[in-house]
């Protein structure tokens, strides 16, 4: 019966990696990845739609994006968005694609790269131990209306603490590897 709670707690924890995961490689780490273009939308006939929805986005080069719109017309609009975004990149166009020369860090923006995903390994952090204790919750509760002994309730808490210990493991490796990746020159 407890399986079923820890289960739950343990895909709420696999999501919330996931998230981690995904913010991480939308940071910019110095060499061009298509997906620190995942978080762009452009206003396209008046919906907003993700830019890797509308065009193939390659890097050719170690420091260039080349984005190639499926619709020409749309290309002032994915300009727009970059430019509006926080990437702090200039676009230019050829009338068919658009390259964005991804800048070098300097030294400043990599410490401060470096403390935004401390930041927010820290935050998964936090939800992966709000996860934990609303199952501990759960797990109090069966034990108070006699679902399960007190044995299986401490058994239960061990085996989720097993669970979030690895979870939280899981993000620091993540964070370890992004910072190490951000702080290579």
């Amino acid at each position: 019966m407890y399986q079923d709670v820890i289960k739950a707690a343990q895909e709420k924890m696999e999501k919330t990696k996931d998230v981690y995961k995904r913010d991480m490689q939308s940071l910019r780490a110095g060499r061009a990845n298509p997906q620190i273009l995942d978080r762009i939308t452009v206003d396209y006939y008046g919906s907003a739609t993700p830019l890797n929805q509308m065009a193939n986005i390659t890097a050719p080069e170690p420091r260039v994006l080349v984005i190639s719109p499926w619709d020409a017309k749309a290309i002032p609009l994915i300009e727009k968005a970059i430019q509006m975004s926080d990437l702090g990149m200039n676009p230019a166009n050829d009338g068919k694609i658009i390259r964005l020369i991804v800048p070098e860090l300097n030294a400043e923006r990599r410490k401060e790269l470096s403390k935004k995903v401390s930041r927010a390994a820290e935050e998964s952090k936090v939800a992966l131990r709000s996860i934990r204790r609303d199952a501990m919750e759960q797990f109090k509760k069966m034990k108070k209306d006699s679902l399960i002994s007190e044995d299986e309730q401490r058994k239960a808490e061990d085996e989720l603490q097993k669970v979030t210990d690895a979870a939280v493991k899981d993000i620091d490796k993540m964070a370890a590897d992004k910072e190490k990746e951000i702080l290579s020159v």
